[in-house]
């Protein structure tokens, strides 16, 4: 879509010429006489870069109309004027202009204006939508004891220097809990530098960590520094460490321990204060008693050790979750959609074994591909995995009324999960499944219309 350029300016003839140096360039040129008619235009739809005459005639002037823009629309305004001089342009750019261009108005550098102008605004959007998609990903989210308690010690640990081992199944949210420490540290303004140790082969992971000079190996065609130089007085992020090899776990601990290391084919000693963040989703003291892992690399990290808890074990927090996860999405520009209480029970009546990252995909695959703007148990029914599967009904939380917070609410929330588990015992076969609870066939079709659980 071309981008749409408003030009305001009481003369017709720089309307007329901006316009066509603008459709020649293939953007689409709007028109306004007066300050006032050019407010107006904004309001009404999407304009993406203004030209603003400094000297207007009756009504507002251009400096106001400028003022205007800068506190209610998030774009850029390139200034012009046939009686610039170097304060005028000053004071503009100092009340929120881009830029200041001089009539005789300059083809070359009106288009180079616009063009950069409108890159900027982009680069603004781009990062603003970086910042909410952040703080939302950093952003722990459910009302479940284990994750209240979970804020808690991360609140405590964070503005330590405590080092920290965070443990969790695959997709439970470690590396989310890094940011949450990172973000509320005292080295938040730095960077935290992270490291996947299990995504990068054995024979580069020293490089990685420790950097390398040149022609210290083939391709090291320049000196290179590694994560622990680039976390120097902040915090290194060591995700999935218990995929590293024992010699590099030997390699690291000696590092852990001194704060110093030489760079692969280098001899210099580099001094470094460093705090690390370790995480992973195995059993250290397994991989310690199988010869796996060092014991002593294990309680060097395992300063402060915090435990993250699998979504199946704290299945009352779906419904923060998914309002959370939606918010993303429409970040995204995927749209918002509602599910029904029926879709919300099926939610929760699945135990995920990927947990929040499964559960983060599928909210996705329903948005993308359910066409209705109201989400419905069937619908997650069907584009739930083949091999995924329910809670087991042996699982006792499995019937807990997680929503409830009145009795009613507990009865059905009940209800809804129970009829769901028979159903599927019964292969969804509703004559077998009214014979084997004891209800009439026609009663549980009632029944199940009023959990919204018929479809």
């Amino acid at each position: 879509m071309a981008k749409q350029i408003l030009i305001i300016d009481d003369e017709v003839s720089i309307q007329e010429s901006l316009s066509g140096i603008l459709e020649d360039e293939g953007f689409l040129a709007l028109r306004a006489s007066s300050a006032e008619q050019g407010l107006d235009i904004l309001e009404q739809g999407q304009v993406d870069l203004v030209l603003l005459d400094i000297w207007l005639g009756e009504g507002m002037d251009g400096l106001s109309a400028l003022d205007k823009i800068h506190e209610h629309h998030k774009l850029p305004v390139i200034m012009i004027s046939g009686h610039g001089t170097i304060e005028t342009a000053v004071q503009a750019t100092r009340r929120g202009a881009y830029d200041f261009i001089e009539k005789p108005l300059s083809y070359d550098k009106i288009i180079l204006a616009i063009r950069n102008g409108l890159r900027l605004s982009e680069l603004e959007q781009e990062n603003r939508i970086l910042r909410q998609h952040s703080k939302q990903e950093s952003h722990l989210t459910g009302r479940a004891p284990a994750i209240v308690q979970l804020r808690a010690q991360i609140e405590r640990v964070a503005p330590s220097d405590a080092w920290v081992l965070i443990r969790g199944e695959h997709g439970t949210g470690k590396e989310i809990v890094a940011q949450s420490i990172h973000r509320l540290s005292k080295s938040a303004k730095r960077p935290m530098i992270e490291i996947n140790c299990a995504a990068i082969p054995e024979e580069l992971i020293e490089s990685e960590l420790f950097g390398h000079e040149k022609g210290s190996f083939t391709g090291a065609h320049a000196s290179r520094q590694g994560k622990f130089d680039q976390a120097d007085g902040g915090i290194l992020f060591l995700d999935e460490i218990g995929d590293m090899s024992l010699t590099t776990q030997a390699k690291i601990l000696r590092i852990l321990q001194e704060q110093k290391f030489e760079r692969v084919g280098g001899s210099r000693t580099i001094q470094v204060n460093v705090r690390v963040l370790a995480a992973t989703n195995k059993n250290l003291e397994a991989e310690i008693e199988q010869g796996r892992f060092r014991a002593d690399l294990y309680y060097r990290l395992n300063v402060v050790p915090l435990e993250l808890t699998p979504l199946r074990d704290r299945l009352e927090d779906i419904p923060l979750l998914v309002d959370d996860l939606m918010q993303g999405l429409a970040i995204k520009g995927l749209g918002n959609k509602a599910f029904s209480d029926g879709a919300m029970q099926a939610l929760m009546g699945h135990s995920w074994p990927g947990n929040v990252r499964e559960l983060k995909n599928f909210i996705e695959r329903l948005v993308i591909m359910c066409p209705d703007q109201t989400i419905h148990s069937k619908d997650v029914r069907l584009f739930l995995s083949p091999v995924s599967k329910t809670v087991p009904a042996s699982d006792s939380q499995a019937l807990t009324p997680y929503l409830a917070e009145t009795f009613k609410e507990a009865k059905k929330s009940f209800e809804a999960r129970y009829l769901q588990m028979k159903l599927h015992e019964n292969n969804g076969n509703i004559s077998q499944t009214a014979e084997q609870i004891g209800l009439e066939r026609s009663h549980l079709h009632k029944k199940l219309k009023g959990l919204d659980l018929d479809d």
